[in-house]
């Protein structure tokens, strides 16, 4: 198919975005369209800027969290104490009752 049957193509610009590990990717955007200040490299997927000079930096990618350790931020050793202390001691009379625990 030619540009006959396509009709013609809409007027591009081409900009160029730099990522940290040095890729180089050219996008192609319409000329009325506004240009992004960064871009997902299409290589590695790192943010990608305009300067090559000052690429974006890598996000910082938190570790994932157990939810004991969620649990340990909010609570000190010592809250931690009581709390347990309170468990046990209500499972004890409720076993004492006769109740079924499971």
């Amino acid at each position: 198919m030619g540009e006959a049957e396509r009709g013609e193509a809409a007027p591009r610009q081409a900009v160029t975005y730099f990522c940290a590990h040095g890729h180089r990717s050219v996008i192609a955007f319409s000329v009325d369209a506004v240009v992004p200040d960064s871009w997902d490299c299409p290589k590695c997927g790192l943010p990608a800027g305009l300067d090559s000079e000052n690429a974006p930096p890598a996000p910082k990618i938190e570790p994932y969290k157990t939810h004991l350790a969620y649990v340990k931020e909010r609570r000190s050793d010592k809250e931690a104490e009581v709390i347990l202390d309170e468990a046990i001691q209500l499972l004890r009379s409720r076993r004492k009752s006769g109740e079924i625990i499971f």
